[in-house]
């Protein structure tokens, strides 16, 4: 699967409508983006059950000050509407197919019910 190009537009669709969506934002002046361009490509062809979003974050401010990107690339990872990773830099291929392969391995039933007791700590503090 190639790479789909995401705005403010179509961001929720994205992220609502697929299981498994890795975002990376970045921008065309960015060196190391540039450098990160083809791992990405290349991996979105062998992972084709996930899809490989891309945030232009000259064209798309907004939707990069939602999620506070304060430096590119920035990779996030979604599991069912859940950000379960989030990093600037830009990993090599292997780096890159092990954070795949541990989000991939996650229990999302654990994963909510983890949440579902960190949100209940936190109102309980309150």
């Amino acid at each position: 699967m190639a790479t789909v190009d995401v705005t403010a537009e179509n961001f929720n669709d994205i992220i609502s409508n697929n299981d498994f969506v890795i975002v990376d934002f970045w921008a065309p002046w960015c060196g190391p983006c540039k450098g990160f361009a083809p791992i990405y490509d290349e991996l979105s062809e062998k992972y084709p059950d996930i899809v490989f979003a891309k945030v232009n974050t000259e064209k798309e401010q907004a939707l990069a000050g939602e999620f506070q990107i304060r430096s590119i690339p920035t990779l996030m990872i979604f599991r069912e509407q859940i950000i379960l990773f989030s990093q600037p830099g830009a990993p090599q291929a292997a780096q890159m197919e092990q954070i795949i392969e541990q989000v991939q391995g996650l229990d999302m039933e654990e994963v909510k019910k983890d949440i579902e007791q960190q949100q209940a700590d936190e109102a309980a503090k309150q």
